[in-house]
């Protein structure tokens, strides 16, 4: 049939587009961003029925405006980077998955001296959701399936408890016996601890969850160098639970950066 419109939607006619011009003293702000990351803001802009420019400088208008506190926005930017960085390990690796003494480019500043080194406990990677000294949500980290690694997915990230789930279980117990009377709101990173949590190394006695951030016991006195490290961690005592070997080390750097090594990293000694 003549004048049939063909497959696909109609282009616009370019000449009757609109422009705009920014006001004087406006910038073009230009970030880089992940396929899901875009459509999770594209689908936010379609609800509200607006553009994702538009989404974007209503986020930065309610920082002006106190809307949101950059505090809150900050909570929210460490929590991304929580689920979505895994912390490095200090060093690379070989065929059979033992480091090297090759430090990785990333974990530079430890070997320079900065930060302070903390206990790694071995238990569960959990996230604990505080309000006002209240726990309000538990969470435990997921990591990519074969195929997900496959297709890209290297990092994990956090999927909530099911107080009906077996596999929770222990988490939730661990949760429950932690006193987070005294923390400030926000999402903690935490390790589940206990005697039915990874073959209660520690020989703990009951369950609980210990932040990351503050209450892992400090190594004030840690070696830098591959062979020092391995040495140093040979013969490790815990702090957290005396008698027993502790799993590994974790570096904090004060802007937030971390690097872990373990003991079992290391290749064996004859």
């Amino acid at each position: 049939m003549d004048g049939a419109r063909g497959r696909g939607r109609p282009r616009k006619d370019p000449s009757a587009l609109a422009r705009w011009t920014p006001p004087e003293g406006w910038s073009r702000l230009v970030a880089w961003i992940s396929p899901e990351e875009k459509k999770a803001l594209k689908h936010v802009a379609v609800e509200a029925d607006v553009a994702v420019a538009d989404l974007v400088r209503a986020l930065a208008g309610g920082l002006v405006s106190g809307a949101i506190t950059h505090e809150e926005l900050i909570g929210h930017v460490v929590k991304g980077k929580q689920v979505m960085e895994k912390i490095p390990t200090l060093f690379e690796r070989d065929e059979r998955f033992h480091v090297v003494d090759r430090p990785r480019a990333e974990c530079a500043w430890v070997f320079d001296g900065a930060g302070v080194g903390t206990e790694k406990l071995d238990g569960t990677n959990t996230r604990l959701t505080v309000r006002s000294g209240h726990l309000v949500r538990v969470e435990k980290r997921r990591n990519p399936s074969k195929a997900q690694k496959q297709q890209g997915i290297v990092d994990g990230w956090y999927v909530d408890t099911d107080a009906e789930s077996a596999e929770d279980k222990w988490i939730l117990a661990a949760a429950g016996n932690t006193d987070v009377s005294g923390w400030p709101d926000g999402e903690h990173p935490c390790e589940a601890l206990g005697p039915r949590v990874q073959g209660n190394p520690l020989g703990l006695e009951e369950h609980r969850c210990v932040p990351f951030n503050r209450e892992a016991p400090t190594l004030p006195e840690v070696p830098r160098s591959y062979h020092g490290l391995q040495d140093f961690l040979a013969t490790l005592d815990s702090r957290f639970s005396p008698g027993h070997l502790a799993e590994g080390i974790v570096f904090h750097h004060p802007d937030g950066r971390r690097a872990k090594i373990k003991r079992k990293d290391f290749p064996r000694t004859a």
